[in-house]
């Protein structure tokens, strides 16, 4: 791997983008808990990913148009400087004693908005620098990065905030942007946006990215598989586990971050093994079965599991197949869509992918706070029916959501092979690089 030329210049990047993970995850795990402290309230967790992702749904087609316009290094570049400002800012308001739940919901809108745009252009980046047989395994190292942030932040966020406090926290978080940056000052992607043969139109090249999605049906079919498993993930794996496992065990933190770091180590367990192996030969497989096992398991596990152990296997069940699934997925894209489009059709992706996701956490925070939590208690209308299997008290009714995420992922990702377009993807449409 090492001996192609863009391969240097690639793990320059990733190093960076890594070290900026772990200083977001710090502050995410350590602002998460400060929010659940200030409210108890499912609901105001919820609301974090809910306006986390609600830019990606308004604002990714205008980034994907930007995205191949400009330098991806550039676009990548401002985006951790605009993270980094706004991570600044959290960090003077906490100073002066103003902190509150709205900052935090307005960070997320700011950072997600930025990461429209540094998303897509370190894909097409990753596309122009190394050669598509290694994209499996580049997206297997991206992988490990995000999973590594998970398994150092909340032990590292939890001995900064016992030693000094949040503050100390958002600092290390500004910090690991400026290593971000620096290492997008010192390298260079090269341009492939070409010679325009006419004056651009910005409305004409945002419906690039839906028409070339929309004339393939195998891409088009995979979109859709992620838009519902997506909206299955957002209700649970990211809406309430925390608050689930904050709910059934008093508030206690060190659980919740033994939880958090076994799913991060399951992921670069996972993304090691994508990054030495590639993947399997047919990549549909990978996202497929790598989905329909991660909800089956992991979710299942979750639901059942009343205690941390119980949980660290569902972790590692549900996680482990994520850098799989993912990396098999992203290898099918890079290798289909050439790379001149790619930041507007990939970023058209995200938006489809993730556009029901802003409601699953809506959803979420209702179905806990208002029906599933008290239907579960001791005594409610549920808890005879489902207590001999997810138990009942604090956290029941969020466990009685991963049953039902187990059952509905599993099956929309199996079902998924009925459809010859998407099982026969790779077949059907040829490489960007095919020729003829």
């Amino acid at each position: 791997m090492l001996a192609h030329p863009g391969v240097r210049t690639f793990l320059t990047i990733w190093l960076g983008q890594f070290v900026s993970r772990v200083g977001t995850a710090m502050t995410r795990f350590a602002l998460l808990i400060w929010a659940y402290e200030q409210t108890g309230a499912v609901t105001t967790v919820a609301l974090l990913g809910f306006f986390g992702f609600l830019p990606y749904v308004l604002l990714s087609p205008v980034a994907g148009v930007w995205v191949d316009r400009l330098d991806r290094r550039k676009v990548m570049l401002l985006a951790d400087l605009g993270s980094g400002v706004v991570t600044a800012a959290l960090l003077g308001l906490f100073f002066t004693g103003g902190l509150a739940i709205w900052h935090l919901y307005a960070a997320e809108v700011i950072t997600a908005a930025l990461d429209t745009f540094q998303g897509p252009a370190y894909s097409a980046a990753s596309t122009v620098l190394l050669p598509k047989e290694l994209y499996g395994r580049a997206s297997g190292l991206r992988s490990m990065a995000d999973d590594g942030a998970r398994i150092l932040a909340p032990f590292l966020a939890g001995i900064v905030m016992a030693w000094v406090g949040l503050d100390a926290v958002l600092l290390v978080d500004a910090t690991t942007f400026v290593v971000a940056v620096l290492t997008l000052v010192v390298i260079r992607v090269p341009d492939i946006r070409g010679q325009q043969t006419e004056a651009p139109h910005f409305w004409r090249e945002m419906r690039v990215g839906f028409d070339y999605i929309r004339r393939r049906r195998g891409l088009l079919g995979l979109t859709l598989h992620f838009t519902v498993v997506n909206f299955f993930a957002a209700l649970t794996y990211f809406g309430v586990l925390p608050a689930m496992i904050l709910a059934r065990t008093g508030g206690d933190e060190v659980a919740l971050g033994i939880v958090q770091g076994a799913l991060g180590a399951a992921g670069v367990a996972g993304g090691l093994l994508m990054a030495t192996w590639g993947g399997p030969r047919r990549k549909i497989h990978g996202v497929l079965l790598g989905t329909a096992l991660s909800f089956l398991l992991g979710d299942f596990l979750f639901a059942v599991g009343q205690g941390v152990a119980v949980w660290v296997v569902a972790a590692a069940a549900s996680a482990v197949f994520i850098p799989i699934l993912l990396g098999s997925r992203n290898a099918i894209w890079q290798a289909k869509v050439p790379p001149a489009v790619q930041g507007r059709v990939f970023a058209t992706d995200s938006m489809l992918r993730l556009s029901l996701n802003p409601a699953g956490y809506l959803l979420a925070g209702v179905l806990a706070d208002r029906l599933l939590e008290p239907a579960m208690a001791a005594g409610g209308a549920l808890a005879p029916i489902f207590g001999p299997l997810v138990g009942t008290g604090p956290g029941a009714g969020m466990a009685l959501m991963f049953v039902g995420t187990a059952t509905l992922g599993s099956l929309t990702s199996l079902l998924a092979y009925l459809f010859p377009a998407v099982r026969n993807v790779e077949r059907d449409l040829p490489d960007f690089d095919a020729g003829g």
